[in-house]
């Protein structure tokens, strides 16, 4: 499995990078949100996290290896976590992808079906099974946006948090991952609870 490829970025198109690694060449899928910045650094030396993965060609009797080349890990995460939605391949998930992913995270995290129907080729069906699918999943992909969420906080929050205060987080940090539990969770029943919870989610952070 190829995990990581750093090389020089040679050519570009609107769907893919060509690497050029010592006398080989390796063409890299790109998501849409990327190509911007790519278009910069061509001739010079980048470095990719990559997705390996089988397109079916002819009905299925044949495969064609594919390699799909990311900006950071966390990227690779959330395209992996947004392909597992019903309806979304690689193919359909690198077009529909043109802002940056923390965007459409923040989207998903804030249930903003008009944000996701603005991205190529999702319709008003997809955006509002994505939401189902993923609401509660894409906290740890929201990262600067964490702050746009509008969450409800239950009464046991204020208690969460000062117990968090009580184990060496901070004030700040400690709100922040109250906030994101009571997000991943579907009821809230105690302090404990979401103390459980943000422990959880601190270790994927």
């Amino acid at each position: 499995m190829i995990t990581r490829i750093r090389g020089q970025l040679a050519e570009l198109t609107e769907r893919s990078a060509l690497i050029h690694i010592d006398a080989m060449t390796y063409e890299l899928l790109v998501p849409a949100s990327d190509v911007p910045t790519l278009l910069g650094l061509i001739g010079t030396e980048v470095e990719f996290y990559t997705l390996h993965f089988l397109e079916g060609q002819s009905q299925g009797s044949s495969f064609t290896p594919r390699l799909i080349g990311f900006s950071s890990d966390r990227d690779r995460s959330f395209f992996e976590l947004f392909t597992t939605v019903k309806g979304i391949g690689n193919k359909k998930a690198l077009r529909a992808l043109v802002r940056p992913f923390t965007e459409t995270a923040s989207a998903i995290a804030n249930k903003d079906a008009s944000a996701l129907v603005g991205l190529p080729e999702i319709g008003k069906r997809s955006a509002e099974t994505i939401i189902a699918e993923l609401h509660g999943k894409v906290n740890v992909f929201v990262g600067e946006f964490a702050s746009t969420i509008e969450v409800t906080m239950p009464a046991c929050s204020e208690d969460a948090i000062s117990m968090l205060v009580q184990l060496g987080e901070t004030k700040r940090d400690a709100k922040r991952l109250i906030q994101l539990a009571v997000e991943s969770l579907e009821t809230v029943d105690s302090a404990d609870q979401l103390v459980q919870t943000s422990f959880q989610l601190k270790g994927k952070l």
